[in-house]
Parts: C-alpha cells; structure tokens; sequence
C-alpha cells in the first residue's frame, strides 16, 4: 500500500513541473496528504514532505499566478498542522509566509493599476487617441546588464585614443560608473549572504555501514592496488589475507580503522562521497539543496541562451 502510495507521490512530483497541471497536482497531493500523514510510516512521511517541499521550490523559481500560489499556501497550511519536526515546521512556516507576501503582493499591484487607471496619471498619443500606461520598472538583472554594457563601452572607448567617436562624456562616464557601483553594493551582500549554512553532517546510517562488503586482499589485489598500498586511515601497507571494508566509492579501509571514522562521519575519508544517513532531516536538506541546484542550473541556462518564462 505505501509503495503504491509513494508511485503516486512520485507521479504527482513529475505533473507539477508541467505549467496546465500543477493545481491539479497540488490538489491531488493535498488530498492525499490529509487522508494517508497521520498513518503513515516515516518513510512515507518524508515522501509527503519532499513532494511538499518541490511544490515550494517551484513556486519560488517558475511560477507568478495567483492560483498557483492560492494553492500552495493550502497545501502549506495543511502540511505545517501535521508534521511533528520543528524543523520542518519552520520550512513550511517560512514557506507559507513567503506564498502570502506573494500574494499580497499581486493584490497590491492589482489595487494600483486599478488606482492608475482611474486617476489623471495616464497619457495620450495625442488627443482622441488610445491612452498609454506608464512604462514598467524594469527588472533588476536588466538594469544591471545595461549598467554592465555601459561600463564595458566606457573601457572600450578609453582604450580607442584619438577616435572622436569613442569619446564619452566625463561626467555621463562617472555617473554610470556611480550606478554600477551602488548596483554591486546591493548585490555582493547577497552572494555573501547565501541562506542558512549547510547542517553538520550526522554518522553514516548503520545499517549501510553494517551491508558494507568486505574483501579479502590477495596476491592478485596487490598487484593492481600497488606494493606500496595501504590503509590511509592507520598508514599501514596492506598484507595478504587482511580483510578490506569497501565504499561505494571503491575504496578501502581495515573494518576497525574505518568503523570509528563512519560513527562520526557520512563520508570516504579519501574523496569525501556520502552515504545514507539515519537523520530524515539532513536527508530533507540535501535532497532540497539538489532540486535547488538544479534549479539553479536550469535558469543560468535560459538567461544564458536568451530564454525566460513567463506565466
């Protein structure tokens, strides 16, 4: 039945990305949400607050509409009354607060258009004519690139001498280069400031531990390892007959060195690869900081190629 359940989480996860399926989505993860949390099992649990937490993800990166954010913030709400996790009550707290600024925001905007197309601010082509609505803000990544292109005309035609058409005026010079600098003030502190730091790792799941297989070292795995291998835990060469415990990274480390290291860590002590760990928690983070980089990635993409979307 869970695994059913979970099939169906996975197929709802995959309609949210498509933009005519999303509240439909939304709706039917919401329902199931409320019949099947309270009974559920941990792992299913942590389905539910992952498909939840994809929701949040892609609200924040693809989408603007009013119902796509009325129906999320239903299905916040519902998620945050049921987990127990403080910390994942305080991911859903923030991303309900977040879906009502959003909201809000609209509705603001909504009030003002309302309010500017009442009032005396519009304009005329000329008398008789269609009004026209004041131009738009533009967007804050525009405004940097103009600044951008601006600043590499200016070094451009500095480095052009004697060219009268590559001269720029001095004081339209400055007043660029004022801007992009104040542009760089605004937003170095949020390349520095880049959310909450990453938790501290917890010890890898011991029952992964546990199913790690373990190698008898031979001639023949000598040979192909090399005369001078060794455990680069203790330092000590490898001998024949020494029993090896193997990563899924492929490398190996004598069971008593290693144990003590994975009680304390998730990770190879030689290239740092991650196992499970027992800590739903952490799990919930990485998966989200997965999504998120993916995200990520695929908006570096669209602006890079000239493709943005619009809802």
């Amino acid at each position: 039945m869970e695994e059913e359940l979970k099939q169906k989480i996975q197929e709802l996860q995959k309609r949210l990305g498509k933009k005519q399926m999303f509240e439909e989505a939304v709706s039917s993860i919401k329902s199931l949400l409320l019949q099947h949390y309270p009974s559920a099992s941990p792992s299913l649990r942590n389905s539910f607050y992952m498909v939840v937490c994809r929701v949040a993800t892609i609200l924040k990166t693809r989408y603007t509409m009013p119902g796509f954010w009325d129906a999320g913030l239903g299905l916040f709400i519902e998620a945050e009354h049921l987990v127990s996790g403080s910390a994942e009550k305080k991911h859903l707290q923030s991303c309900i607060t977040q879906a009502r600024e959003q909201l809000a925001e609209v509705q603001n905007e909504s009030e003002n258009t309302a309010s500017t197309e009442n009032g005396s601010t519009r304009r005329f082509l000329f008398e008789g004519h269609l009004t026209v609505d004041p131009e738009p803000e533009q967007p804050a990544w525009l405004e940097q690139s103009h600044l951008l292109t601006a600043a590499a005309a200016l070094i451009g035609g500095e480095s052009s001498q004697g060219d009268p058409a590559n001269v720029n005026d001095t004081e339209g010079a400055s007043n660029i280069l004022e801007q992009l600098v104040a542009r760089l003030n605004n937003i170095i502190p949020e390349i520095l400031d880049d959310g909450p730091s990453a938790p501290r790792a917890p010890p890898a799941s011991k029952q992964v531990v546990a199913n790690l297989p373990v190698t008898t070292v031979t001639d023949e795995l000598l040979t192909k390892l090399g005369a001078d291998a060794e455990c680069a835990i203790c330092r000590e060469e490898l001998v024949v007959d020494d029993k090896m415990q193997e990563l899924p990274c492929k490398h190996m480390f004598h069971p008593p060195c290693l144990k003590p290291w994975l009680d304390e860590h998730n990770s190879c002590p030689i290239c740092r690869h991650e196992l499970l760990t027992d800590d739903h928690h952490y799990e919930s983070w990485k998966e989200r900081e997965k999504e998120a980089e993916e995200d990520r990635k695929g908006a570096a993409n669209a602006v890079r190629e000239g493709e943005y979307m619009y809802v």
